[in-house]
């Protein structure tokens, strides 16, 4: 049954990750030049699973792989967001 829970948190987790990811670079991030580099995500997703890395060590029903699910979420939500701004703006 923990297992479940962990499973069912995780996947939530990776969800609003992305979700609000995507949403902050679109609103947020709309005209910052530094969110279209290839780089942004990926230092977006790994900010995202260090921060979450003390949290799932302290919890017992979710753990390390939980974390890099939720910072490959944020990562393939902040490129989401970028090509939603390329795909809006014209010229870009």
């Amino acid at each position: 049954m923990i297992e479940l829970i962990g499973l069912i948190a995780a996947w939530s987790a990776a969800y609003l990750g992305y979700a609000k990811s995507r949403e902050f670079v679109r609103t947020r991030l709309r005209y910052v030049d530094a969110v279209h580099r290839s780089s942004a995500p990926l230092k977006a997703g790994g900010a995202a699973m260090l921060v979450a890395l003390p949290v799932v060590a302290v919890l017992p029903a979710v753990g390390v792989p939980s974390a890099m699910l939720l910072g490959i979420a944020v990562g393939m939500g902040v490129s989401a967001g970028s090509r939603d701004i390329r795909r809006q703006l014209p010229g870009v």
